[in-house]
């Protein structure tokens, strides 16, 4: 598929914008007029503009001929739609049995895009975290599985590393911010921590690695807010953010939630240490705790 966006979940989500685009600002026409004139229920038709349900080939057609779309632009969303009812599966399917909805879409987004900018408050970024501490905070995160599924959640976390960054051809480009409580919280033992550490160090000078810490005497411009995760995508698809709550994890695609989040990302990367002066700090803690 064109543009790297390489999913059946971006396809849909990246065809439905257009189609929803297409009718709102090419021809100013409401979702039930729409509706009525292909014959489907408003529902469906609203499902398939947020990329919720795939757009079978007669809706296609008839919403091209509706939206008169020219021929070069109909050849590319023939691709999208296409790419969007792909039925080979990606690899996080053979996970179904351990992996929620959410984390589903969230690892769909990841594996799409081609930049993330995440804030962690009090824990180390799931594609910088070694096995060891990978296990510790998801048996502790998901303490009513069984083994057999955290070691399942763990080797989610560790493909989605390999995918993405230590194997990836194309290695999302990442910058974190997160704050020194992740560094001095010990996970998984003194022995766990100082390892954590260590792979820090070496993942920050990883080339697609920024990796920025805010440090406690900063605390009030660093920890006012929970975690969230921005990702940008190739070409012209609008970002998509996920938050995380007491209440499971949020997707947020308005775009003014999208303004004030990169707002406040900015604001957290001014003030964080730089990345310099970031890898002393976790050096420090590192030697301090040997």
């Amino acid at each position: 598929m064109s543009d790297g966006v390489n999913t059946q979940l971006m396809a849909r989500v990246a065809l439905g914008r257009t189609l929803r685009r297409l009718r709102t600002k090419g021809h100013q026409l409401t979702i039930a007029s729409v509706a009525e004139k292909i014959g489907c229920d408003v529902s469906l038709l609203s499902r398939i503009e947020r990329g919720m349900r795939s757009c079978s080939y007669d809706h296609f057609v008839q919403l091209m001929d509706l939206y008169q779309v020219e021929q070069e632009q109909r050849e590319k969303l023939a691709e999208l739609h296409t790419s969007s009812r792909d039925r080979n599966l990606p690899w996080w399917a053979h996970y179904d049995d351990v992996i929620t909805a959410s984390y589903t879409k969230f690892i769909a987004f990841e594996d799409a895009a081609e930049r993330s900018l995440d804030y962690q408050l009090g824990i180390v970024p799931g594609l910088l975290q070694t096995e060891r501490y990978a296990r510790a905070v998801t048996a502790v995160g998901f303490a009513s599985l069984s083994e057999d599924q955290v070691d399942g959640l763990v080797e989610v976390r560790m493909a989605r590393q390999r995918q993405r960054l230590l194997e990836a051809e194309r290695p999302l480009t990442c910058h974190y911010v997160i704050t020194q409580a992740a560094l001095e919280f010990q996970v998984g033992g003194r022995e766990g921590q100082a390892e954590q550490l260590e792979h820090l160090l070496e993942m920050s000078h990883h080339d697609s690695v920024e990796l920025q810490v805010v440090p406690y005497e900063r605390g009030e411009d660093g920890c006012q807010i929970s975690a969230f995760t921005i990702f940008q995508f190739p070409g012209d698809l609008p970002d998509m953010a996920f938050g995380e709550s007491v209440a499971g994890t949020m997707t947020l695609d308005d775009p003014r939630d999208l303004r004030r989040l990169h707002r406040l990302f900015r604001s957290l990367a001014n003030s964080a240490l730089s990345i310099d002066q970031s890898r002393d700090l976790i050096a420090r803690i590192k030697d301090g705790n040997d």
